[in-house]
This record gives C-alpha cells, structure tokens and sequence, in this order.
C-alpha cells in the first residue's frame, strides 16, 4: 500500500499492534501512512502475517511472542478477540514488572464490549495502569485478515473512548489525537452505556442474522428458500457472514446488555404479533410509517443535516439565459398550511384527513416530530395524508431530541405546544437552525411560566422545555405585545395558550399571516380577534376533519416575477392561496406596475383561493409601503429580483426580520446581485436598488434587454436565495451558475423541472455529490 508519510513530529516512538486483523493492521497501515510513530512492531501467531508486514514495509519488528517486540513501546493496541484479551493483560503485566515497557504506557484495545476488557485487566492488574484506555472504533469492512487492511478505513467513522477514574489525563489526550489524525470522530462514553448501545445497534442485528439464517437452513424445503429468497433476506442477513467465533465470544463477553435487548424485541416483536392477528390496520400502519420515517429520519439527525444534506454544496444549478416564460402550472401546497395541518391533527379528537400537503423537508420535519411523539400518521402519499390524532394530552415523550432539520417554523411552533406538555423535550436542528435566535419564543413563553432553556449567549437552538409534570404547574396566560410583527411568535404563543390558565393574548405592531387562527377555528377552537389583537381560552379542544392545503403563494412569487420581468409571458397559477396576510407580493408587483389578475376565486378548506395571472410588464421602482413588509417577508429576495428589473430606485426598510431567517437574506442577496452587475446598498433594516429597467413611454412592454451579467452565485444553502437568483437568468447576459441549492426541496420539491416547463433552462449539476 503506498504510503504518505507526513513529515510532522510522531505521536509515539513505538506503536505495537497485538493482532493483525482487519482492525489491527488498518490502524497499524494509517498509523504509518500519516507518520504517527517512529516505530512499528505487531504480535501475531499467524507467522504469515508477521512476515508480510515486515516485507511490505509495514513493521520494523514482528513476532508470535509479545516479549520479543515490545520492549521501548509507549503505545500498545490490543486487537484480539474478546476472550483472549485476559491473556494479554497478564501478558503486559509481565512486561512491566520486568522494565520492558512503562507503567504509563498508553494501552488500548478495539475490542466491541468495554465491560468484559475492564474487568479482564482488573483481575491481571494489582491496580490499573494509568495509561489504560479502552477503545471501540465504529468501523468494518466485509472481508477480514491482514490482507484486508485498509489505511482509510476510520475515516469519518467514530471511535468511542470510556475514560477510566484511574487514567491520567496525557493518555487520553495522546489517544485522541491518534484516533483523529488517522480520521475518525471521537466520542467519550461509560463503558456500562456503551455495551448496552451496541447490544442494541450490533450485537443485537448480527444475532438476528444468524439466527434467520440458521431458520430457514434448518426447513426442509429450504433449496427454494434461498433460491428464491429476495433482496431483503439478502440484505439482511448478509452479516451472517461474519466470523462466529468472534461473534461467539461477542455474545458471552456482552451477555447481560445483549440478552436485555434481545427481551426488549421479543416485546416489540409480540406486540407487531398480535396487531397483525388482530387486523388491526391503524395500529400496524402506524408502527410502520414510523419505523420507515425513522429510519432516514436519524440518519440526518445524527449528521445533523435537513433531510436533504447541505453539509457541502453538493448540487449546483447552471442555468442557460431564456426570455420568456408561457402555460398555466400548478404549484406544491403551501408550507405554512402544511406544517399546522400536522400539528393541530395530531392534538385533535378523530382522524384528519389532509389534501395538497407539501411534501418538502420542513414540512417532513414536522411530520416526523410528531410521529416521534406517539401519533399514527399514514403517508405522505401524492400530498395526501391521514393522521390519527390522539388529543390535546395524548402526546407522548420521544425517546431522542425531535430533530427539526432546517425548519424555524418548525421549532418556534412546537416550542409552545411543547412548553404545555407533562414531559420534558429537546428541539434541535441543522447546523443552519441552531445559529438562529429562538429566545424571540422562549422568552415570552417563561411570561407564561414555561421552563425553557436556550443556548448560548446568543439565545439559539437546541432547546430544552421541561415538562409540567416537573415544573408543578399549569401554563397560565398571558398579554404580550409583540415589538415586531412575526406570524410564528404569535402562533408559538396561542399554541402553548390552548393548555393555559385563563386567556391568551397577542397583539402585533401590524398584521402577519394568520394560518394559526384560521386553521383553530377550522378545528373547532374558539379564536378572538379584535384588529390586531388575538386571544384563545385555554381548556379547549379540537376536531379532526378534512384539510385542503392550497397551492404556497411564497413558491407562486417566484413565477409572477418571471414573467412579469420576461419579454411576451404570460403564466396561469392555478389555486393559489391568497389569503389576505400573504398577499404583499402581490400588493408590491401591482405598485411596481405588474400585470396581475385573479380568477376562479373561491375557498378552500376556510383558506381563500384563486388562480394568478401575470404578464410580462414595464415594471417600475416604489418604495415600499412598511405595512406590507409582513405581509411578503418570505418573496423579498424574488422582490429584489423584480426591482432591478425595474426603472429607477427601489427602497425597501423595516425589513431587519430578513436578516435571521435561513440567511442574512439582505446581505446575501444584494451580494449576488452585485456579482450580477446590479447597484444596491444594503441599509439596516433594508435594501436600496437602483433598477436597470427601461423606461418607456408607451404601453408596449421591453424587457428583452439583459439586466444582469452572468456569474457564479453562492445561495448559503438558503432556498429563496438559489431560486431567485434561478429567475434572474429570464434577463441575464450570460449562464449563472447557483451553489447549493440542496435545499429547494425544503419548500419546493420539483422546482427545477416546473420551470423548465415554463421555457427556463435549469440544469442540475450533481456531481459535486458522488
């Protein structure tokens, strides 16, 4: 294998691996590729194994007896079999005694149980050397031996530490260090918590292997069991595979933890059991939407990303400049609905059944939360949902923290609902998510007596509300004037307001979207509203029923603004929501002189709705009326757009909201307008935009002149960002290339393909990504 000493100082004079194996040897391989000690030495009792190594290079000395090789180690990493680590202690037990190494030489092991090794060195030591560390590198491969070594092996794995009362704190650094200069993740565990989580997520799924494995070879007609066994059994089972003498020893060395799991199946296995000899169809759907969710669900949480991963810009759109825009399209289910559907079927009485649901990361996010919580919810299946609710006290507390992606709506909502329930919860999200504030929810809530802890100086996720059942008292209601208008403090705050003492009171400086309020009244939930003041009685309840989520008038705005901007368009939105507190972007096009009419209007599950038309117009600059900043807070960055399209100045003030959603949304966008040739100041609340617009004196619309140049934009993984900057490419000189546009699919899955449906020429460029 070839090697790529680094020429920075070793961390060990002399490493000795005991056991050449696939664990042994692929460190023993990293270890020298990265330059990590002057030395290597192995013991191994296959001769052959020694011999290779030495003649590739790999060791400087070798040998099936530990005293031969170890003299002058100071780092010693046993890689044996579980049941024959024992014998190895007593073995370095001698090689200290006699000087051969010192009393504070770092000694490891790999070994996948911790509580087995500890005690085995308990019984060889009079008292534990200082420099024991028990280890357990979280990685594998299919093949084992020497031969199957692999350098890189670790890298972006995890490697678990139990820290000992009697280890010295050098040892543990110097380990660390080692495990992460070869490129794994370090983590600190208890051994006794340790052994019992890999009972459950190894131990336990190789014993099942084989124990299928072992069933179906023991039926008589099991030639066509295997022959006609499918994927999954492939799948499956493919661990049984492994080696069952080490697996063996696995199962005694860790027996109490593994028999405990296997119990605990047994459990869940009778109870899946029974629902199917019961027929049971709600019960057993449940059980396996949540299973099914879960499954991709803590892949993204551990790795802390939205159910897409932006942990690097792995996707670009590279678009070819187009001029115009024609059809009649019908846009995904508006977000904000979506997202209130969930939470208010799931505390609602009887089943709810939900039409158009968006089914975009953030709105999944929420979906999975509450599946997390106890409720049956079946799909989603083509936007359709069906969600078993189980009341306003039938939530249960998750066994994880509820992971909200990229979602603040998400978080600030559930935050309230939360800060109500009898048990204790934690809300966490994406690296994104937990940079943004949340005190503007948690300080108002501890008005209502909530316990709710943020992080940080900052006020930012994670959050941890503790439940009433420990805080001794009901939520009590509240009077809370907001400072700045936000549709998601005021909903947090009415949400945690249904399980209250008394009334709940929210009166905002001008009026946001009012979701929250339709959608309770629609549940059956008496609201009050009194001009901008809103108020909900605690103590009541609500009705499930049928929802209809209308198409998101935020996704709409994309497409009015291009062909508003674009020569000779002209688009049809079919069933767009337009309820009043959402429709400032349409309010701002007309002002700009947009050509934008309404058709079909009619209601929609208590929603308005109608169909937009737009065509394409000699747009003007305004400055924007401030009572309609709330009301189009998500369409500023397509706004911008549009206002440099425009002729003459754009201002745009009392925006600072802008500032912490997904993005610095002010910031980022004028400077990918800047990249794009076009003159704007970012002031504090707001932006100034000197549009490239024609004028013209007559009605006839020109705007096949480019505005923009072409360029390679950054979106900051934030949504509106990548597709706005897509929409700028209607009147762009040249391509624009737009990074990191994972997240589209946050609120617009399928966004691409519509527009080149329309006549725009998006390619979505992945191979950043494999």
């Amino acid at each position: 294998m070839k090697s790529s000493v680094s020429h920075q100082q070793p961390l060990f004079q002399q490493v000795c691996v005991i056991g050449l194996g696939l664990i042994g040897a692929s460190l023993a391989q990293a270890i020298k590729d990265n330059g990590l000690s002057e030395k290597i030495v192995a013991v191994d009792r296959h001769t052959p194994s020694i011999d290779e190594a030495i003649q590739h290079g790999l060791l400087d000395a070798g040998s099936s007896v530990l005293s031969e090789v170890i003299s002058g180690s100071d780092l010693v990493v046993i890689a044996v079999p579980v049941q024959a680590v024992k014998s190895v202690f007593i073995d370095l037990k001698n090689a200290i005694d006699n000087g051969l190494i010192a009393a504070d030489c770092v000694i490891t092991d790999v070994c996948s149980t911790k509580v087995n090794i500890i005690n085995a060195a308990k019984s060889a030591f009079a008292s534990l050397p200082t420099g024991l560390v028990p280890a357990h590198p979280i990685a594998g491969a299919e093949n084992s031996g020497y031969h199957a070594r692999l350098a890189t092996l670790f890298v972006n794995h995890s490697v678990i530490i139990c820290e000992l009362p009697t280890t010295c704190n050098i040892a543990v650094v110097r380990l660390r260090q080692l495990w992460e200069m070869v490129g794994a993740s370090v983590m600190s565990m208890e051994a006794e918590h340790h052994d019992a989580i890999l009972a459950h997520t190894s131990h336990l799924p190789h014993l099942l292997a084989f124990n299928l494995v072992e069933q179906l070879a023991s039926h008589d007609d099991n030639l066509d069991m295997f022959r006609y066994a499918a994927g999954g059994f492939r799948d499956f089972t493919r661990i049984a595979a492994s080696d069952p003498k080490m697996w063996h020893d696995i199962f005694f060395a860790n027996q109490s933890a593994i028999i405990s799991a296997l119990d605990e199946y047994g459990v869940y296995l009778q109870t899946m059991r029974q629902l199917i000899i019961d027929k049971d169809s709600t019960a057993l759907m449940g059980l396996l939407g949540r299973a099914q969710a879960a499954r991709q669900h803590f892949g993204h949480m551990l790795a802390s990303t939205p159910y897409t991963d932006i942990s690097a810009m792995s996707s670009s759109y590279i678009i070819t400049p187009s001029n115009t825009v024609s059809g009649t399209i019908t846009i995904p289910g508006d977000k904000s609905i979506s997202h209130r559907s969930i939470m208010l079927g799931s505390l609602a009485t009887g089943v709810t059944n939900v039409t158009g649901f968006l089914e975009g990361e953030d709105a999944l996010a929420t979906l999975q939360a509450f599946r997390d919580m106890g409720v049956s919810i079946e799909g989603p299946d083509r936007g359709k949902l069906t969600i078993h609710g189980v009341g306003m006290n039938g939530l249960k507390p998750s066994k994880t923290p509820l992971y909200m992606g990229n979602s603040g709506t998400s978080m600030r909502l559930l935050a309230g609902i939360l800060a109500a329930q009898s048990f204790d919860s934690v809300l966490t999200g994406d690296t994104s998510l937990n940079k943004r504030p949340m005190e503007r929810v948690a300080s108002p809530l501890r008005d209502m007596g909530a316990v709710i802890q943020s992080t940080g100086h900052s006020g930012t996720a994670p959050l941890s509300v503790t439940g009433r059942d420990n805080v001794g008292e009901p939520l009590h209601g509240t009077t809370y004037d907001m400072p700045v208008a936000s549709a998601q403090v005021k909903s947090c705050l009415l949400l945690a307001g249904l399980w209250a003492e008394g009334t709940t009171t929210v009166t905002q400086p001008e009026v946001s979207r009012d979701h929250t309020e339709r959608m309770l009244s629609a549940f059956g939930y008496p609201v009050t509203v009194d001009g901008n003041r809103i108020s909900v009685e605690g103590g009541g309840k609500l009705t499930g029923g049928d929802i209809a989520v209308p198409a998101d008038i935020s996704s709409a705005a994309f497409f009015m603004v291009a062909a508003a901007i674009s020569q000779d368009s002209e688009l049809t939105l079919t069933q767009v929501g337009i309820n009043p507190t959402r429709t400032g972007v349409i309010d701002i096009l007309k002002l700009m002189n947009a050509d934008i009419s309404l058709s079909n209007e009619t209601h929609v599950g208590g929603e308005p709705v109608a169909d937009i038309t737009i065509r394409g117009s000699n747009l003007i600059g305004i400055e924007i009326p401030e009572y309609l900043v709330p009301l189009a807070i998500d369409e500023f960055p397509v706004l911008f757009v549009a206002a440099s399209c425009a002729h003459g100045r754009t201002v745009l003030t009392g925006a600072k909201e802008l500032r912490v959603k997904e993005s610095d949304r002010i910031a980022v966008m004028a400077e990918g307008l800047q990249t794009l040739g076009v003159d704007c100041t970012v002031t504090e609340d707001g932006l100034i935009i000197e549009g490239q617009g024609t004028q013209s004196n007559t009605s006839e619309v020109n705007n096949s002149q480019p505005v923009f140049g072409g360029g390679h934009i950054t979106s900051h993984h934030d949504h509106r960002i990548a597709m706005s900057f897509s929409v700028a490419s209607l009147r762009a000189s040249e391509r624009i290339t737009i990074e990191g546009v994972e997240t589209v699919n946050t609120s617009f899955p399928g966004f691409a393909e519509l527009a080149n449906q329309v006549g725009m020429s998006i390619a979505v460029d992945d191979t950043a990504s494999r």
